[in-house]
């Protein structure tokens, strides 16, 4: 079935030339420079009138801002931009951060992930292309030296940054019901969607291999935090939709994938899930007895065979607890994306249980895995700096040095979507959410939008004169309802008088 979702990828960035250099430096650095090269609503604030980072799905809320922060959109550490496919780029946490435009299903979903690592690297060049010229977009700072970008999510120094999910679901739905139903599955997935890891514990002070990135940072099982105190679930309570109808399921604890296969099923295997859950499926037997001992555990054991203990006695592998779950979620199985997904899932568990290496052509951990299998078994040891290297490089997002691309192009690593479409979607938005109208907007009157969100596009109008048009409904404002009108005007003015029945602006001033 559809269901409304998404990801958010804060990106890894070093300058290896000057390592000392600000991070967040480094991270506007890229952002403003790739929405002052490109054709973006660079000049946008990020509105956070409806945003809510700490407001609890158990019904509390740790108020972070007593007023709506108003921020320079180019201002070092939060410069913002608003991407023409949609989506949101911008700085956070000392990180370029990415957040792909709203999707109906998980191949779409797939794509757009893709979709932020051809924009990464695009900032990356045109950061290159202005240091070439001795010229920086920051004022007042240097050129910025060299830039390398990975798309992971340790530094080696016991920090962790996140690759967030976001599901929407039906409010209806009881909470507990559905995070008891999901822990399980949250647990053992990574065997599936793990982008593996040289180092055992946060700081990496084992020498060894495990399969998550993530996994030695889930300190509890559910929890509002992000940054410390992680939780497998987490309870951010900000639907960015009507309140009412949905929630969105925010899931920290996923790896940043570079393999399609990894993200098409972390995101296809989690929404069938889902799926099951808000059709009554019961999940309740499969219960952990010490759910985040065995998030740590899974992730440490190569050879899959190790049993988690349920709550009711007995003990399963994480397979055979993926396998349960493919089989209750068959009922809800009903797109041609859903057979997909059942298909695929079935196909990689299979292959898990030959061993890793069996699936070294289709996920991030085997592949990686097997790379450094090659290494060690002529002798090298795991804490060597060259497997370390292997570690960070699989991760570049530029093709032309990442090992990931480079198993591609020998054709060792299957993909899903070629690049044409991935580069289409780098550019241009869904055409079947609200992500659509924000991104033709972007596109076409970029310069004359003051702010936007995920819930609304605000216009700069005479006079200090504002109009803001709300985008509340997630299946809102498509190119089927928005595409003519959007095509017919030429200016802002022409697009509000044309559009008034079904944009309603509402104006203030400032």
């Amino acid at each position: 079935m559809s269901r409304f979702m998404g990801t958010e990828t804060e990106y890894g960035i070093a300058t290896p030339t000057n390592p000392v250099l600000s991070p967040i430096v480094t991270s506007t650095h890229v952002v403003v420079a790739f929405g002052a090269a490109e054709k973006c609503a660079t000049g946008a604030r990020w509105d956070f009138a409806s945003e809510h980072p700490l407001r609890d799905t158990r019904g509390f809320d740790l108020r972070r801002y007593h007023t709506v922060p108003v921020v320079d959109p180019n201002a070092i550490g939060v410069a913002n931009v608003v991407l023409t496919n949609g989506g949101r780029y911008y700085v956070d946490h000392a990180h370029p951060e990415y957040s792909s435009p709203e999707t109906t299903n998980a191949f779409d979903a797939l794509v757009y992930d893709v979709a932020g690592n051809v924009i990464l690297n695009r900032a990356r060049e045109d950061v290159e292309a202005l240091t070439e010229r001795n010229h920086s977009v920051l004022e007042h700072h240097d050129p910025c030296p060299p830039l390398k970008i990975y798309k992971n999510n340790v530094d080696g120094k016991g920090a962790s940054y996140g690759s967030h999910e976001n599901y929407f679901y039906d409010r209806s739905i009881d909470f507990d019901v559905m995070a008891q139903a999901l822990i399980p599955f949250f647990v053992t997935r990574q065997v599936i969607i793990g982008a593996g890891r040289v180092g055992i514990g946060q700081h990496g002070e084992k020498p060894g291999f495990q399969i998550s990135q993530r996994a030695d940072y889930m300190e509890q099982e559910i929890s509002l935090e992000t940054t410390l105190n992680r939780g497998i679930i987490n309870t951010r309570d900000e639907p960015h939709a009507d309140a009412d109808s949905f929630g969105r399921l925010h899931v920290i604890l996923g790896d940043a994938n570079m393999a399609h296969t990894s993200v098409f099923l972390k995101l296809g295997m989690t929404s069938l899930v889902l799926d099951a859950i808000e059709q009554g499926i019961d999940f309740s037997d499969l219960k952990l007895a010490r759910a985040v001992e065995e998030v740590h555990a899974v992730s440490h054991d190569l050879t899959l065979t190790h049993e988690l203990a349920l709550k009711d006695g007995r003990q399963m592998t994480s397979i055979d607890l993926l396998e349960e779950y493919r089989c209750r979620v068959e009922p809800a199985v009903t797109s041609d994306v859903d057979r997909r997904v059942f298909a695929l899932w079935g196909e990689v568990l299979g292959l898990l249980r030959q061993g890793p290496l069996a699936c070294a052509h289709l996920l991030d951990w085997c592949a990686k895995y097997a790379l450094i299998h090659s290494f060690t078994a002529r002798g090298l040891a795991i804490d060597d700096a060259k497997i370390k290297l292997v570690d960070l490089q699989y991760s570049d997002i530029d093709p032309t040095k990442s090992l990931y691309h480079a198993l591609v192009r020998k054709g060792r690593m299957q993909t899903l979507v070629g690049e044409e479409d991935i580069e289409r979607a780098a550019w241009n938005p869904p055409t079947d959410t609200r992500a659509f109208f924000r991104g033709k907007i972007a596109s076409k009157f970029g310069n004359e939008v003051a702010a936007a969100s995920w819930e609304s596009v605000v216009f700069k109008g005479p006079e200090h004169e504002l109009n803001r048009v709300a985008m509340t409904a997630l299946d809102g404002l498509t190119e089927k309802e928005a595409g003519t009108l959007l095509e017919g005007a030429s200016t802002v003015a022409e697009l509000l008088e044309s559009g008034k029945d079904l944009l309603v602006p509402t104006k203030s001033r400032y």
